[in-house]
């Protein structure tokens, strides 16, 4: 989160590239400098990123005081995802398996490259005993399988010297 003009303004990028929770919510929990909750005046699509004003912030300085601040919505408040549409926050911690049942690590969490998401799953031990390693996935058909949130896995068309 940043400022966005001199009006008391921020600028948020969503996780999501549907923004519609963020737009439907009227209270938002931010967790800067410790979880609050804010009322939301208006919202606004710009671009890629959601702009917003709450109430009782009234100029740049207040919406500068959030900056990094990140947004928390009530899962309760999501909109509903068609088949094979997954929120990040589903993913992370899925164990990652390969076609060969080859443990890969766990998601991480997900990155995006503009594109498409892009998996990070993490080992948590290296096989020499070396540092956490990362790979980098992309979460595209061509390489994620499945996704099973109730056995907690995701499968992928993916090799361990990858």
């Amino acid at each position: 989160m940043g400022a966005w003009g001199v009006q008391g303004w921020v600028r948020i990028r969503p996780y999501s590239a549907d923004a519609d929770a963020m737009q439907s919510v009227k209270t938002w929990w931010l967790d800067k400098p410790e979880m609050h909750d804010v009322d939301v005046r208006q919202v606004k699509l710009h671009g890629g990123d959601v702009v917003a004003q709450f109430v009782g912030m009234v100029d740049r300085n207040g919406a500068e005081n959030l900056k990094g601040c990140a947004v928390h919505i009530p899962r309760s408040r999501f909109p509903a995802l068609a088949d094979g549409e997954y929120y990040w926050s589903d993913l992370t911690g899925l164990t990652v398996v390969n076609l060969e049942a080859q443990h890969l690590g766990e998601v991480l969490g997900l990155m995006d490259n503009g594109a498409h998401p892009i998996l990070r799953v993490g080992t948590p031990v290296a096989p020499e005993g070396k540092a956490v390693s990362e790979r980098l996935i992309p979460f595209v058909d061509q390489f994620v399988k499945q996704v099973d949130l109730a056995a907690k896995t995701l499968t992928v068309d993916w090799g361990l010297d990858y």
